[in-house]
């Protein structure tokens, strides 16, 4: 939401700077022409009154002052004149010391002129024909005070854009705030599913995100009915195939067969990896959790109950403890953490001889899980094979040998990993390390 709200200022910023600045040149450049379009209408009026000025005199033509404007007689009054004739130049008193530029055309010229005391001059130049004579009259006009002008409005336009500019990217920001906030809304309920907190997205959303929602909520529900479907069928088929396969042991065991011992023997073996392989599949059906985010597990809400199970299934007067950091909620599948930390602990039980502990606690990396117990243990040598399926160091304890490998599965596909160690009790210690989770 950050990136998009940070990408429409940038890019709302960028064009009303550039439009802005575009209109800003535009509209002065519009006003200097038009306001030289109007001063050039007083510089012909000013050269049309000198050559009325210029009159016949005893000695050929001559300038009749009286008829001059007071600004000519003036130094450096911004307002300034040139008569070029074939022979000669007469120049205004204004000038004082300085030459006025040589106009190159007739008509109002592009560019300004430099004059006294670094004023920029406006020039205007008219050719004429009197008493036999051919003559250029340049009349020139101090357009500095107007440029100063411009410059202030430049500035004081470019404060008032940048302060403009700046409200109307606060409007945007608080506009796309209050636009994306349904969006924000939906984000947080969909890290909420993850986190089992509901079940499904609140239809009460702006007409536009509707159709989206809608999708999601059926996407959820379909997902769900096929999840339970298919849990629901492998458990069927888990049940309808232990009563046969218990039928086949029982046969295979009996001792008509015992003339047959080679031929017994292949069929227990296979039927064993026949159970083998059906616990596997089943195990990992149970991930199948993963699809659709359900509750998380509550250390503190589900830890009490489950070691009271075990001690009820235990009941030899073991001494069951677990520690947890308060209020640790573990982001995975509160089923699949069931099934992991009841196979861990319920191994634990079988081998302990007084005690088991379970600890939990968060990392920089995830999170630890450990199992200690103070029963024989297992050596080093052996401690590889006994996580594979079906592997039992003693036959003398019930079990399938399953539980351990249905724990390496759950933790291999959340990315972990298990290891047997040395418990400081003297049995066997199985630490679980598991990575951070991101919510999806």
């Amino acid at each position: 939401m950050k990136s998009i709200q940070r990408r429409l200022s940038l890019g709302l910023a960028g064009a009303l700077l550039v439009v802005g600045l575009a209109l800003a040149q535009t509209s002065l450049w519009l006003f200097d022409h038009s306001l030289r379009g109007y001063l050039e209408a007083g510089l012909r009026d000013e050269a049309e009154a000198l050559l009325i000025a210029i009159v016949r005199g005893p000695q050929g033509l001559q300038l009749d002052e009286r008829r001059l404007t007071s600004a000519y007689q003036r130094p450096y009054s911004g307002l300034y004149f040139r008569i070029d004739f074939a022979d000669k130049t007469w120049r205004s008193r204004s000038l004082w010391d300085r030459q006025l530029d040589q106009a190159a055309r007739a008509g109002l010229q592009a560019g300004l002129g430099d004059g006294p005391r670094g004023q920029q001059l406006l020039r205007f130049r008219a050719d004429y024909q009197r008493h036999g004579e051919q003559f250029a009259i340049v009349v020139a006009q101090d357009y500095t005070p107007i440029l100063q002008s411009f410059r202030r409005i430049q500035w004081i336009g470019l404060g008032l854009g940048a302060a403009a500019l700046l409200l109307i990217l606060l409007a945007q920001r608080y506009t796309v705030r209050s636009a994306l906030r349904p969006l924000e809304q939906v984000r947080q309920q969909i890290a909420q599913l993850q986190q089992g907190r509901r079940s499904e997205l609140d239809s009460t959303v702006p007409q536009e995100l509707e159709p989206l929602v809608t999708q999601v909520n059926h996407l959820l529900a379909h997902t769900e009915d096929t999840l339970k479907r298919s849990r629901n069928a492998l458990g069927n088929l888990g049940h309808a195939l232990k009563t046969p396969l218990a039928v086949l042991v029982s046969l295979a065991n009996r001792a008509e067969l015992d003339a047959q011992r080679e031929l017994r023997s292949g069929l227990l073996e296979h039927l064993a990896q026949i159970e083998q392989r059906l616990g596997r599949e089943l195990g990992r059906a149970r991930l199948a959790g993963e699809v659709l985010p359900g509750a998380h597990f509550d250390c503190a809400q589900e830890l009490p109950g489950l070691l009271s199970t075990l001690q009820m299934i235990h009941d030899r007067g073991l001494q069951l403890d677990w520690q947890a950091a308060a209020g640790l909620r573990l982001p995975w599948d509160r089923e699949d953490m069931l099934e992991l930390l009841g196979n861990l602990l319920d191994n634990a039980c079988k081998w302990a001889v007084s005690r088991v502990c379970l600890s939990l606690a968060a990392t920089a990396s995830g999170y630890s899980v450990l199992v200690d117990d103070d029963g024989p243990g297992i050596a080093e040598t052996r401690r590889g094979e006994v996580l594979g399926r079906g592997v039992r160091l003693d036959e003398q304890v019930a079990g399938h040998g399953l539980g351990l490998g249905i724990v390496r599965d759950i933790v291999e596909a959340w990315g972990g990993s298990i290891e047997l160690q040395d418990s400081p009790w003297g049995g066997l210690r199985v630490a679980i390390e598991l990575p951070q989770r991101k919510a999806r």
